[in-house]
């Protein structure tokens, strides 16, 4: 089956490259290019692309924003040359992000996965879920990868989250997902009434806490209800003695 394919790139030789890379492929057909939000927005919604190659810094509008101004709703890979928001999105978003320069191997990488999800006609609930997280003062939900598919997790079912080199292990629903954002993103983003950050490496969900336990007479144990136990920092204990009544 043949599917159509849209390229939003406001760099002429991105283009000229995704162009180049694409002309072999003979399941998609090219049919237009915009090289900045507002024009994405309105060749995607006119022409109805089944995939579209969306790089996220564009004038006009960034990516993430055409993503809330769209009505047609395609399958999308990110293009980024380093924002950390692509990797956000694609957790929620996208069938897959390619960071530049990125080579003909790992294209058809991305390739393999879009004609997989396009040839299955996977249902598109993506990118209402994008359009509200990223509306949102807090994140509600998370798209997760887990082996393959991707998994709709609920915000309140995460327990934990911790640093795990250039990823963030995050614990839900007795599996560990690895998300490609720094600590400092979902720190912002949760709900600071049930998330609190107990250490530099570590973010825990109060609802799945067992106890605070003395470990000195300057911090804290953090004893989880799976039997996890963190030490807090010094910092985040006084934080957490204060929030006691």
């Amino acid at each position: 089956m043949k599917h159509s394919v849209a390229i939003v790139e406001d760099e002429p030789l991105a283009r000229k490259t995704l162009r180049d890379l694409l002309a072999d492929v003979d399941w998609l057909e090219i049919i237009g290019e915009a090289a900045d939000g507002l024009a994405a927005v309105e060749l995607i919604n006119d022409r109805k692309p089944d995939l579209v190659f969306l790089d996220v810094s564009l004038p006009e509008l960034s990516g993430l924003e055409v993503l809330k101004r769209l009505v047609h709703e395609p399958a999308i890979v990110f293009t980024t040359a380093h924002d950390r928001h692509a990797i956000a999105a694609f957790e929620w978003a996208a069938l897959d992000y390619l960071l530049k320069p990125f080579g003909r191997a790992r294209f058809q990488q991305a390739l393999i996965r879009a004609r997989e999800a396009l040839d299955r006609a996977e249902p598109r609930v993506a990118l209402p879920v994008v359009r509200e997280a990223l509306g949102a003062p807090v994140w509600p939900r998370m798209l997760l990868r887990d082996a393959g598919r991707i998994v709709p997790v609920a915000v309140r079912e995460i327990e934990r989250i911790a640093a795990d080199g250039d990823y963030a292990a995050v614990r839900a629903r007795g599996k560990t997902f690895l998300v490609g954002l720094p600590l400092g993103e979902f720190e912002q983003r949760l709900d600071p009434v049930h998330f609190v950050r107990v250490h530099r490496s570590h973010i825990v969900n109060l609802d799945f806490v067992e106890a605070l336990e003395p470990f000195d007479n300057s911090q804290l144990i953090v004893r989880m209800k799976d039997g996890t136990k963190i030490t807090a920092s010094r910092s985040a204990s006084k934080r957490l003695r204060e929030r006691a009544v």
